[in-house]
């Protein structure tokens, strides 16, 4: 999401045509957390045996898309954050005071996202992680790289070493003492991810009742859960933001690398990433979607792989964009990805409305399958209206209110009409 929207040079338009396949990519790992209680998220058998075609959406999801698409976002938030930097110091503003007050600002969206809207929200993990990504902004790529290492190995190592511990619980494993220390770890993640949780159709009834009980929720039972989502997630976000930083300054991102170059990485990324993913998917299966196994395959084992995949996906969707997609296709995406940050919170705003109870009551009475009918609704609506908007305004809506604020003065909206 980028809030500095000026003028871009053409080659920076395959950055916010990526931006645009991004936001609408994150909505196809959103929709199930939309849609169905957030235990299904991860297991589809939160709610009982998975049909066939539940099976197979949930199949593909985690090999091609969970947390891929999130991926992207994050990387291109990395890349973002230094286009906005660079673009404070040409402008003659303090480039410090401009890019703290923007993660001020997006902070806050993303508590009142978060307690007003959705619980899913990842803007204020964005904003913490833009706290330290100033730090970062001089180095080369090489050692932006480098740097994102120490935040995957505490990423993985935390969720793993868990994963272990739990493991060799259930197995038997582990000393009488320290085994029973584990059993409220194994009762409370059996009631959070386990198959035919409970929890099911507990959240069930939560969002098919009023907007005051669920903010009201959420702001009692729920209130600290952004703290603990930038505990459990900022490690994983600070490596992928990182290697995005390092792809921008190695011009991957901006569209300067060959056709052929952009084709050798997607083939690699995939090649590497599929069958161990696929694995992964198995063993979940194999374990009867028991709650420790989806802990650790979605949480901790899988995430080389999806960083992987996720920057297999860039180099793909940059060689379509390169030698593929026509002009409007561009034009469009790139619109979509300019309004990144107004579409991702109206998808939440039109998700929630569909399946809430103060909407359409659809809560939790969708199969996972037929919910990419929604994707699909909402992708069209991105791509329909976020390009006629930039013809007449200069920003998004949100993106507007959001450089106000943080300019700390009304900017322009209108698109001055050209000169005759």
């Amino acid at each position: 999401m980028r809030e500095d929207q000026s003028v871009l040079p053409g080659r920076l338009v395959s950055l916010d045509a990526i931006r645009g396949v991004a936001v609408m990519g994150i909505l196809a790992m959103n929709i199930v957390a939309f849609a169905l209680p957030f235990p299904a998220y991860s297991n589809p058998a939160a709610g009982g045996p998975p049909s066939d075609i539940d099976l197979a959406t949930w199949f593909f999801n985690f090999v091609f898309v969970d947390s891929k698409m999130r991926g992207m976002f994050s990387l291109l938030f990395g890349a973002s954050t230094l286009l906005v930097i660079d673009s404070a110091a040409m402008a003659g503003r303090n480039p410090a005071g401009a890019h703290y007050s923007r993660m001020f600002w997006l902070a806050l969206f993303g508590l009142a996202h978060f307690y007003l809207v959705w619980f899913g929200d990842i803007l204020f993990l964005y904003a913490i992680c833009g706290l330290l990504l100033f730090l970062f902004r001089n180095l080369s790529a090489k050692a932006l790289l480098l740097w994102s290492l120490p935040f995957f190995l505490v990423g993985i190592g935390l969720p793993a070493s868990l994963w272990a511990m739990l493991s060799m619980a259930q197995a038997g494993g582990l000393p009488a003492e320290a085994a029973a220390g584990m059993q409220e770890a194994l009762r409370q993640m059996n009631a959070d991810m386990g198959p035919s949780t409970p929890t099911y159709g507990k959240e069930t009834a939560l969002y098919l009742g009023s907007y005051a009980s669920i903010v009201g929720h959420r702001t009692s039972a729920m209130a600290g859960d952004p703290l603990y989502f930038v505990g459990m997630f900022l490690w994983e976000a600070m490596g992928l933001m990182l290697i995005g930083m390092a792809l921008f300054k190695s011009r991957m991102l901006t569209g300067d690398w060959s056709i052929a170059r952009y084709r050798k990485w997607a083939i690699a990324c995939f090649l590497i990433a599929i069958p161990p993913l696929v694995m992964l998917a198995l063993y979940q299966m194999r374990s009867g979607y028991d709650a420790v196994a989806i802990f650790g395959a979605s949480l901790a084992l899988s995430i080389p792989f999806d960083t992987l995949m996720t920057v297999g996906w860039i180099a793909l969707i940059m060689l379509l964009i390169k030698s593929v997609a026509s002009d409007a296709v561009r034009e469009r995406l790139a619109a979509a990805g300019r309004m990144a940050f107004t579409n991702y919170l109206v998808t939440s705003i039109v998700m929630t409305t569909i399946f809430y109870g103060y909407g359409l009551e659809l809560f939790g009475s969708v199969g996972r399958a037929a919910l990419y009918l929604f994707c699909f609704g909402m992708w069209t609506a991105m791509l329909l209206w976020s390009k006629p908007w930039l013809d007449r305004f200069q920003y998004g809506p949100f993106e507007w209110l959001w450089r106000s604020l943080s300019r700390g003065a009304v900017q322009p909206m209108r698109k001055s009409p050209p000169v005759q």
